[in-house]
Parts: C-alpha cells; sequence; structure tokens
C-alpha cells in the first residue's frame, strides 16, 4: 500500500514540473510579445531625442558596455561572502546584465520583423532605428574594446609591479619560499 501511494505522489510531481514548465513557457511568450509591443510604440518617440537615432544609439551602446561590465565585476566569486552578500552580488548580476541585454533587445525590437509585411499594423518601418542600431553597435564595439585595452594596460602594470617587488625580495633573501631554504 505504500508503494502505491508514492506512485500516485510521483505522477503529482511530474505533473507539477510539467504544468511549471508550460506556465513558465507561456509567461516567456507574453512577456516577449509585451516587449515587442512596448518597443514598437515607444521606439518614435526615443528615437526622436534631441541627437536623433545616432545619438540615442550612442547611448544604448554606453548602456550595454556599462551593464556588461557591471555584470562581470559583480560576477567574481568571494569564497568567505555571507548569504545576503552572495545574494546582494546575485541581484547585481542580474540588474547590469538585463539592462546591457535590455538595451539592445531594445534597439533590436525597433526594426522591423523579418517576415511581416510593411502594410500590417505594427510591421510599419520605425525611421531611424536602422541607424540607432549600427551606432550602438558600434559604441558598445569601440567603448567595449578600450574598457578591456584599459583594465589589460592595469592588470599588467600590477604584474609588473609584484615582479619587481618579488625580485626585489629575492635580492634580500626574503622571497624564497620556506621549502627551498
Amino acid at each position: 500500500m505504500s508503494d502505491n501511494g508514492r506512485q500516485g505522489f510521483r505522477a503529482r510531481d511530474g505533473l507539477a514540473i510539467a504544468g511549471t514548465v508550460v506556465g513558465a513557457g507561456a509567461m516567456l511568450l507574453v512577456a516577449l510579445g509585451t516587449w515587442r509591443w512596448f518597443v514598437r510604440k515607444s521606439a518614435p518617440w526615443v528615437l526622436d531625442w534631441p541627437g536623433g537615432p545616432w545619438a540615442v544609439g550612442a547611448v544604448f551602446g554606453l548602456v550595454m558596455v556599462a551593464g556588461s561590465i557591471g555584470a562581470l565585476r559583480l560576477s567574481t566569486t568571494d569564497p568567505g561572502a555571507s548569504k545576503p552578500r552572495r545574494a546582494g552580488r546575485v541581484a547585481g548580476v542580474s540588474i547590469c546584465g538585463g539592462l546591457a541585454f535590455g538595451a539592445f533587445m531594445y534597439v533590436l525590437g525597433a526594426l522591423p520583423g523579418k517576415n511581416c509585411s510593411s502594410s500590417r499594423l505594427g510591421c510599419e518601418y520605425i525611421p531611424g532605428s536602422g541607424s540607432a542600431l549600427i551606432s550602438s553597435v558600434l559604441t558598445a564595439a569601440v567603448v567595449g574594446w578600450l574598457a578591456f585595452r584599459v583594465s589589460s594596460a592595469r592588470a599588467e602594470a600590477q604584474a609588473a609591479r609584484e615582479r619587481a617587488r618579488m625580485k626585489k625580495l629575492r635580492k634580500k633573501g626574503r622571497g624564497k619560499s620556506r621549502a627551498a631554504r
């Protein structure tokens, strides 16, 4: 009798998991559809800001780089961190990564769909959306490359300082490990 109870419990668990997956998929589709609707309605207004679509694209490119850098810096693990601190890091990574991804998806969503005729409502071309995409991608690429070069140069300078410090200690006879003595 206890075996039947366990089998029923397993079937219920399977149904709950399947329902959760189907529900999560439906929520994802609704969220993507809502995002697309939001972008298509707000993009003409956003692309008319001062500076035009090129400036808006550059701002979105900067947001993409800043969000990516923030997510990468917050994603470093600290083994001795407390649970609230780790939860804060996860939240920070989620927010920064979401900003970077959301900025790119906003600019990308302003473009008309691939299989969408321009006569259909919600499929028309939004003037300046292509320029904003080009500007955002170019800005993200250039600023991201510059940020990478600066951080690489800083890391190399730090490594050179550490090598010089160790060389100086070895000259004085203090830089050897205890096992080598």
